[in-house]
């Protein structure tokens, strides 16, 4: 503080708050030299016109009157206030004027005349009018020289204000003057004129004092005026001064003033020293002070720019050599030392403990350690001693150093709070090495790190935090036997709570105490087995965890390396799972698949780590695989189900991903049955796992990219899409219509109910109806008493409501457990033949040939709701197939790879193997996907009963354009309709839907089948029920072109109806050239007589033109077609397609003419 006004007497806190307040008892009890302090205020208070006209300030009036009686001084005040202010402000006004006309160091005053003696003379002999001059021209002089000097602080010396005898005398002048000429005197210029003279902080202080409510703007104002960094100069350290005797007058508003402070960052030594006075006003033993709750906020915040400032502060301040007492930051540092020296235990010594890990019972030590209540106080003072060494650049004096090395090595509690301790003073040895100086400072922290190794259980079971600094330590040690330094630093920094700079270099000597005296690498992998896994592991348990130990060992390959098995480790921890997921766990699933597959050396290839077996993994699926219970085995959760399916699923990924590799090093590890993954209910899980993608992080998506690369039939874009209507809010519809009934229903009443379909079919229809509204996991009981009945379904005269039923039952099943219900569906569907028994087939025999679904009971082709099953059943499978030939590829790869003794031979050959197995895995599923086809067409075609039955009259749809439609001659319109509404038309209508499907999915299908040929009666059907067929007319040129006549008839046919269909410039030049081939057919370069047979038997078109020419009425009919009546075959008005579609009919037809005539 400036000694200038060390011998002056202040206001105190007491006068000021009995001012602020105008408590005329407390004025009352106030002594003579604290009251003469305060009469300026008073006496106007006195004389002054009161606002409050109340009968109590009456009363306080006549008090204050009484008190200001007996007061020598008032006199003199009240002659100061009876001057004329208005001539005296006129005066000076003027005198303002002349001086910025002449230049401020003119010596012309208007206020006062030329002075005959210095200015405390004058002062002295001078009457109240003139006194008011003299103090008015010397402080406008001031003002206006601080106004010029912008910004630069100088010292103005005055007599006025320095003269010890007057100062009184001169302080009532000034509190008058600017009481009674605010707006010639603002309150906060004259704080800031006052800080440049001798005892300007007295004058300040008695100035506000006298206007109180002035407190906080003044304080704002000086501030705001301030400089960034108030140590560095004069001016600087005398405004804080000024502020800080203003605080002391009113310390309630102290910790106001130092938000002020940080807001504006400006003056950081005032925040100090004002948080310094209130630390020892306001002193607490046990709790964590507010001079290490300030500085931590400044430097820990989330301000930048105040972390900045403040930095700056400090290290400006070690910069200067005048590092005394009277420096803040010096005050500072010496309160934060008193503060940790008086936490610190009483014993301390290395050689101490030593001899007591010797001698003593283990349960005793000399230690005595960390008090409890201590504890949150420690751990405050190290992360800021933390941060001021590494964000503010502090470098601690040897004192600092030792008390901070006797703090960080001290034993706490078993408690919470004591484990977050050990873990900021391990991270605290790290980030600031050179704490550690002498060779017994290095054996005091070797003996703290192996007392933390011993302790570490005790303080996890104890404290009951999962996250304890076992796993830090252990962590640690991998880094550094991995020399993964900026891990370390990243681990520190994470721990801490700060970004500070660390050099790798600094890590080196804590990198040998780890790794050659306290952790070998055989011994963090032998301690890392033992290491018990975290119970309920989820993203809520925050901080360094065995998971993250096992995770490092395995990226490192220690276990491999040393022969240490993990597995068991890992299965546990997955098994103790549960949302939200650890973000851990997918790295350490994915680290342990490369570490089973890939050995830690070429040297040693079977230096790798043991997967899973398949009966853990079947222990945690075993309460759904069973099939009893809806609801999973509490013993695991959603969360260790879902990781163990990423776990298979990512491990046969790799594997084939790694075939070759492996081959080359001749390893073949094992992969998982198929029996095994048939078990497991895949598609349940990702369902489940869609309903918790939130807590799931990545997994969800993570499956699902497995799925669809590994399971295709299991991503079915129509399941999806029946997945949204089933769990959407027909669920919540479906809840609300859930009767008792419903839920009472067991699997065998629904088989008594099928048994009695001939009979009565109200039973089952009810069941089904009640079923229906069960969600797709509680339904899973029913599914094999549902498909084992289908069979019953066919016989005539069962209701179509009941195979709509159960088609929609099937469907919903199909959501949750569609591999293991397709099987059972297969199987139960098949062909009924006496004395013959049935084959059950698994889910390999139809992944190898999806053909056996088609080779099902002949009426299930004539059953829609069945056969709308069976397809879906068909692509599924025929996706699968490709995905099983696809991986079967990958697995037997090393099989045509050339021996080493054959090498020579087949140099330059060795990729023709495996090009010719990938054409043959594709020429196969052509094949494969061509017969499905053929098949599903010559179902489409009617039976010879059906034929005698007249059920397909017209196998062709309805043209959606209404441009033509065909029926059979001779019948009634509604016989016509009648016709299409058959199930044999449906099955048409499904089977359309999945070619187009299928042509849209890989158009060479389509190709193929047309090259292949089918019967031409399904020409109609197949052009206008399978939107994709469109893609024909880019190999039509190419089919014609074949050699077979066959072949070209066929093509030519196809046409006809693709170029009534599609109405396309594209199909105007496919049907030139085919105009051109039948030109050439039928003008020589064949028999004329096999052409013209061939062609009224074979050609549909031929045959349709040539009735067109032979019976007029036929067209009259045509004509008849409303489309007609609108006038939609008038060429000047019709559509261009439709004019292209005539043209090439016209074209034809003159073509057919000619050569009829011809023959």
């Amino acid at each position: 503080m400036t000694p200038e006004c060390s011998s002056l007497q202040f206001v105190s806190p007491f006068a000021f708050e009995a001012m602020q307040k105008v408590d005329v008892v407390r004025l009352a009890s106030l002594s003579d030299p604290e009251l003469r302090l305060l009469l300026p205020c008073l006496v106007r208070m006195a004389l002054c016109a009161p606002a409050d006209q109340s009968q109590s300030w009456a009363q306080d009036k006549k008090l204050i009157l009484r008190l200001l009686s007996g007061v020598e001084a008032v006199n003199s005040i009240v002659a100061l206030l009876s001057v004329d202010f208005h001539a005296l402000e006129q005066d000076a006004s003027k005198e303002q004027q002349l001086r910025h006309k002449l230049g401020g160091g003119s010596g012309e005053s208007i206020l006062v005349s030329q002075l005959q003696h210095g200015l405390t003379l004058e002062f002295e002999h001078s009457d109240s009018p003139r006194r008011l001059r003299l103090v008015l021209s010397e402080l406008l002089a001031i003002m206006n020289k601080v106004s010029e000097c912008s910004g630069e602080f100088f010292f103005k010396s005055s007599e006025l204000f320095e003269s010890a005898v007057y100062l009184e005398e001169a302080a009532d002048v000034l509190c008058i003057l600017q009481a009674e000429l605010p707006s010639l005197l603002p309150i906060v210029d004259v704080a800031e004129a006052l800080l440049h003279v001798r005892n300007g902080a007295w004058f300040l202080c008695l100035l506000v004092a006298n206007v109180p409510d002035s407190f906080n703007e003044v304080c704002r104002g000086l501030i705001k005026n301030g400089e960034r960094q108030d140590e560095e100069s004069l001016g600087g350290r005398r405004r804080t001064d000024a502020l800080r005797f203003l605080c002391r007058m009113n310390p309630s508003q102290a910790l106001k003033v130092r938000g002020m402070v940080v807001e504006e960052c400006h003056l950081p030594g005032l925040g100090v020293a004002l948080t310094l006075d209130h630390t020892k006003t306001e002193a607490c033993e046990d709790g964590v002070s507010d001079l290490v709750c300030f500085v931590s906020g400044l430097l820990l915040g989330t301000n930048a720019k105040v972390r900045t400032w403040f930095g700056t502060f400090i290290r400006n301040g070690q910069q200067r050599k005048r590092e005394t007492s009277g420096s803040v930051l010096w005050q500072m540092r010496r309160q934060l030392l008193l503060e940790l020296m008086g936490i610190l235990p009483t014993v301390r010594s290395t050689r101490i403990v030593e001899e007591a890990d010797v001698e003593m019972e283990p349960t005793v030590s000399v230690y005595s350690g960390l008090k409890e209540e201590h504890v949150v106080k420690a751990s405050a003072l190290l992360r800021l001693y933390c941060a001021l060494m590494g964000i503010a650049g502090l470098k601690p004096t040897e004192e600092e150093a030792e008390q901070l090395l006797q703090l960080m090595t001290s034993r706490p509690p078993a408690t919470p709070a004591g484990v977050r301790f050990v873990s900021l003073s391990f991270c605290m040895l790290l980030a600031f090495s050179t704490l550690v100086s002498t060779p017994e400072q290095e054996q005091l922290m070797v003996v703290w790190l192996s007392w933390m190794i011993k302790e570490e259980a005790y303080f996890e079971s104890t404290s009951g935090v999962s996250a304890s600094f076992g796993e830090m330590l252990l962590l640690v040690a991998m880094y550094f036997h991995s020399n993964q330094l900026s891990a370390i630093i990243d681990l520190v920094c994470s721990t801490l709570g700060m970004k500070i700079v660390i050099k790798p270099s600094s890590l080196s000597r804590m990198k040998t105490i780890f790794t050659q005296e306290i952790f070998t690498e055989q011994v963090v992998t032998a301690h890392a087995v033992r290491v018990p896994v975290t119970s309920n592991l989820s993203a809520n348990i925050t901080g360094f965890l065995p998971i993250h130990c096992i995770y490092q060992l395995l990226r490192s390959r220690s276990f491999t390396k040393h022969k240490v098995s993990i597995k068991d480790w890992i299965y546990r921890q997955l098994c103790e799972t549960s949302t939200p997921l650890h973000p851990q766990l997918l790295p350490l699933i994915d680290v342990y698949i490369n570490s089973i597959l890939t050995p830690a050396s070429k040297s040693n290839p079977e230096a790798t780590n043991q997967p899973v077996t398949e009966q853990e993994i079947l222990n945690i699926f075993q309460e759904v695989i069973g099939g009893d219970s809806v609801r999973l085995n509490q013993r695991f959760s959603i969360t260790a189900q879902l990781l163990v399916l990423y776990y298979i699923l990512s491990y046969e990924e790799a594997l084939l991903a790694n075939t070759k590799t492996l081959a080359s090093m001749q390893r073949k590890p094992k992969s998982y049955s198929s029996s095994l993954m048939d078990q497991i209910p895949i598609k349940f899980l990702i369902r489940q796992a869609q309903g918790l993608q939130q807590e799931l992080g990545g997994l969800h998506s993570a499956l699902l990219r497995l799925l669809a690369t590994n399971y295709p039939h299991l991503c079915i874009v129509d399941d999806w899409i029946c997945e949204e209507e089933i769990t959407g809010t027909d669920a919540l519809l479906r809840r609300m219509l859930l009767t008792s009934n419903a839920k009472t229903h067991s699997p065998k009443q629904l088989q008594e109910a099928f048994s009695a379909v001939p009979v009565s079919h109200t039973q089952v229809m009810q069941i089904m109806e009640d079923l229906t509204l069960l969600s797709a996991s509680e339904l899973i009981p029913y599914a094999e008493v549902l498909t084992s009945s289908m069979s019953q379904l066919l016989d005539s005269g069962v209701p179509r409501r009941i195979l709509q039923t159960v088609n929609k039952l099937w469907m919903v099943l199909n959501t949750v457990m569609p591999r293991r219900l397709w099987v059972m569906t297969v199987n139960a569907l098949q062909p009924s033949i006496k004395f013959i028994r049935q084959q059950k087939y698994t889910q390999n025999d139809l992944m190898i040939d999806p053909l056996i679904v088609l080779r099902c009971d002949r009426r299930v082709h004539r059953c829609p709701p069945l056969m709308d099953v069976t397809l879906h059943m068909l692509n599924g499978y025929l996706l699968a197939s490709k995905a099983y030939l696809s991986a079967h590829l990958k697995e037997t790869a090393e099989q045509d790879r050339p021996s080493p003794n054959n090498t020579v031979g087949l140099v330059g050959q060795t990729d023709t193997p495996e090009v010719t197995r990938e054409e043959l895995k594709n020429a196969l599923l052509a094949a494969q996907d061509s017969a499905a086809v053929q098949i599903l067409l010559e179902i489409c075609l009617p039976t010879e009963e059906e034929k005698a039955k007249g059920a397909n009259s017209d196998l062709s749809l309805r043209n959606t354009q209404g441009v033509i439609t065909i029926s059979t001659p001779n019948k009634e319109t509604e016989e016509g309709e009648d016709s299409l509404l058959c199930n044999l038309r449906e099955v048409q209508c499904l089977i359309c839907c999945l070619l187009h499907q299928m042509y849209i999915a890989d158009p060479n299908i389509a190709k193929l089948v047309h090259f292949q040929g089918y019967p031409c009666e399904l020409l109609p059907l197949t052009v206008a029920g399978i939107p994709s067929m469109h893609i024909c007319l880019d190999f039509i040129p190419e089919l014609i072109a074949q050699p077979e006549l066959e072949k070209q008839i066929f093509a030519i046919q196809l046409l006809s109806h693709l170029c009534i269909q599609y109405a396309l410039p594209k199909s105007l030049s496919v049907a030139r050239l085919a105009v051109n081939v039948m030109g050439t057919l039928l003008t020589g370069q064949v028999c004329a007589s096999d052409v013209a047979t061939q062609t009224r038997d074979i050609d549909p078109i031929i045959t349709r033109l040539q009735q067109i020419k032979e019976k007029p009425s036929g067209w009259s009919q045509i004509y008849k077609d409303p489309s007609y009546k609108n006038g939609s075959r008038d060429m000047g008005s019709m559509d261009p397609d439709v004019q292209l579609c005539h043209c090439i009919e016209s074209t034809i037809i003159e073509i057919i003419n000619m050569s009829v005539s011809g023959i």
